[in-house]
């Protein structure tokens, strides 16, 4: 029987990359993402995959359209067994230049939107005897760049969360784990390179970044797709409450450099 999956931002980015991964392990993936021409354009990418690739679109920080979509999804397949939070927005400022709309924005999308998903969707895991949520973090949950502190706190509640859903299901199977990238290649670090660009092109700012990384690069969206992929799978069948940290290095270097 085919697993079936949800991916929330499964259009673009990370969502992307964790669809394929899914898709290619044999599951049915229902992406879930508020932007429609993405949905269609993803729908096309996948169409090899026949019927076990569909869309819905859905305001995931809205209650009554992430109940309507997950409630759609469990009935027509009778079960869900994995569900990938990948929808997430990053939001610039101090606690002094962000706005509250842009703080509540940031949590409604952020944090809010997976507590919603896991409402809605671990009664249908229930059903399956068991399942698997893997929540999109960041490695801004354990340390910060300046300027960044309505999305720095979204993403350490994001860690929280995963470990209080993990230890609640833990007796019915259901297992709930974060991922903490580093910097990834997706649309949305794009337009942040685009956002801050002073004269360079927008690859030659994301080489930059990368370069921070000990490893010499960022990762790609289908680097993080094969952790989720593993982290759904049986192979995982023992880890819960845990936080991954891919990162090609970052978070293990100090910033003092020894001389030559």
């Amino acid at each position: 029987m085919s697993k079936i999956a949800i991916v929330t931002g499964g259009a673009k980015g990370i969502g992307y990359g964790s669809t394929k991964r899914l898709l290619d392990d044999g599951a049915t993936v229902v992406m879930f993402d508020l932007d429609e021409a993405g949905l269609a354009q993803a729908n096309k990418d996948f169409a090899s995959y026949g019927d076990r690739i569909s869309g819905i679109k859905v305001d995931i920080s809205s209650d009554a359209q992430v109940k309507t979509a997950i409630e759609s999804v469990g009935k027509k397949y009778g079960h869900i067994n994995y569900l990938v939070n990948c929808a997430g927005i990053q939001t610039y400022g101090t606690a002094v230049e962000t706005s509250e709309e842009t703080w509540d924005k940031t949590f409604n999308v952020n944090v809010k939107s997976m507590y919603l998903t896991a409402k809605y969707a671990i009664p249908f895991m229930r059903i399956a005897k068991g399942g698997s949520i893997v929540n999109i973090s960041s490695v801004q949950s354990l340390a910060n760049q300046k300027g960044v502190v309505a999305y720095a706190a979204s993403k350490g509640a994001i860690n929280s969360l995963t470990r209080a859903i993990a230890i609640d299901h833990a007796a019915e199977q259901i297992r709930c784990n974060a991922i903490l990238p580093a910097s990834v290649d997706t649309p949305m670090l794009r337009a942040s390179a685009r956002a801050f660009s002073t004269g360079k092109s927008e690859d030659e700012i994301l080489k930059e970044w990368g370069s921070s990384h000990p490893i010499g690069r960022m990762a790609s969206i289908h680097e993080i797709g094969e952790l989720v992929g593993f982290l759904c799978s049986d192979k995982a069948s023992f880890i819960t409450g845990s936080s991954y940290v891919i990162d090609g290095g970052l978070m293990t270097q100090v910033p003092v450099i020894l001389p030559e």
